[in-house]
């Protein structure tokens, strides 16, 4: 079975302006630098990411929200984490045009399947 979505009225489209797209597209692309900035630290330093990981199983929002800060990124960081891992939202910094987000999820513990 299929979703069913609205279709689109058979009129005229309004004139296309890929202005807003375009810069959209681009702000997208500062957070993918920052995210690649912030992976490769993870993925490189042991220790950066043993001290992120430490921060967040003690539940030290601001202490992990500090140490990504760290690494110069100039995007909005929201984090979110549990005992599997931690989840990144980069969003435009404070007074930029809110046009995107960038969600990264990344896993720190794998737990076996339940069989009850």
């Amino acid at each position: 079975m299929f979703a069913h979505f609205p279709r689109m009225p058979a009129g005229p489209y309004p004139p296309i302006d890929p202005t807003l797209f375009s810069q959209s597209a681009a702000t997208a692309q500062t957070l993918m630098n920052d995210a690649a900035a912030v992976l490769k630290k993870l993925a490189e330093s042991r220790s950066f990411a043993t001290s992120v990981m430490s921060a967040a199983q003690e539940g030290k929002t601001d202490e992990v929200k500090r140490l990504i800060r760290s690494l110069g990124i100039r995007s909005k960081t929201d984090v979110y984490f549990n005992p599997d891992g931690i989840r990144l939202t980069l969003s435009p910094p404070p007074g930029a045009f809110p046009c995107c987000q960038l969600v990264i999820g990344l896993r720190w513990n794998m737990f076996p399947p339940f069989h009850g």
